[in-house]
């Protein structure tokens, strides 16, 4: 799985496809800040799944686009 915050907040079910659709349009129609800010504004998001998806970044020293060696399920 790629290592993009939206694959992965989907993947544990914290947030919906159309939300991280409607973070990336907002994102791409000029909106500067990082997806997590932006998520978190509009309540699609909580501090536990952002700890969680840090935590798997973290666990695996990753980089944006990079693929885990694991399923995140072990997060």
């Amino acid at each position: 799985m790629p290592n993009r915050i939206g694959d992965f907040l989907v993947k544990i079910d914290a947030m919906t496809l159309e939300q991280v659709d409607h973070v990336l349009r907002l994102q791409a129609e000029g909106d500067s800040r990082i997806f997590g800010e932006i998520a978190l504004e509009l309540k699609y998001l909580n501090d536990d799944a952002i700890k969680r998806y840090v935590d798997h970044v973290e666990k695996w020293k990753l980089t944006p686009g990079e693929e885990s060696p694991t399923d995140v399920s072990e997060v």
